[in-house]
């Protein structure tokens, strides 16, 4: 058994913070089932960094960065930046898919519309994210993800938010929507670059 004085640092020891610089409820939910062993929470600022880099780590880190400056010492900030890659449409929405549409317009009908009667190779789809947690010493830490498959014909399915109601994922026959958010917290593009991440964050935490 550890001596006393052991056994009480081991249960003071604080839980890791991490703030994620998002407005984004359901992509905080994702991350927190991905990293269950920290108490994450959403960023506190007035407003977040535009979205103006030319990749998806760009626009994290920046993100991230930014929130540095508004953490307490001993927090870390997390940074995300994802999109729908399309084999047909030469990679687009990509980076920009949440700007994709215009005012007023439904993102997920004018990507259909944009592939209508493509079909085969052309509808392979990817789902990416990238994540970057800064620490309020200004160490950096990185983790990818990509979910593979493909845009379906038409939307289906009421869980999830985003492009979810149209792909498809490999291996699988419904869309994302219609599997639901308890598969989308384990499977999900941001659920494997969240556990990727989490990965360097213990290792760095027991250094």
């Amino acid at each position: 058994m550890l001596p006393t004085s052991r056994r009480l640092r081991k249960r003071f020891v604080p839980e890791p913070v991490l703030r994620l610089a998002s407005r984004n409820d359901h992509k905080l939910e994702e991350l927190r089932a991905a990293l269950p062993h920290w108490r994450l929470e959403l960023l506190e600022a007035d407003a977040l960094p535009p979205e103006t880099g030319e990749t998806y780590y760009a626009n994290a880190r920046a993100k991230a960065r930014f929130g540095v400056e508004l953490v307490e010492a001993g927090a870390w900030v997390l940074g995300e930046d994802s999109g729908l890659e399309v084999e047909g449409l030469d990679g687009r929405p990509g980076i920009r898919s949440a700007r994709y549409a215009g005012p007023g317009e439904d993102p997920v009908e004018k990507l259909l519309a944009e592939l209508e009667g493509l079909e085969g190779g052309g509808r392979r789809a990817s789902y990416v994210c990238e994540l970057v947690g800064v620490s309020s010493e200004g160490e950096e830490l990185r983790g990818s993800g990509e979910l593979r498959g493909a845009v379906a014909r038409a939307r289906s399915g009421t869980e999830g938010f985003g492009y979810d109601p149209v792909f498809v994922p490999a291996g699988e026959t419904r869309t994302v929507a219609e599997l639901g958010d308890a598969w989308k917290r384990r499977h999900s593009h941001r659920a494997l670059a969240a556990r990727a991440l989490g990965h360097k964050l213990a290792s760095h935490r027991s250094s």
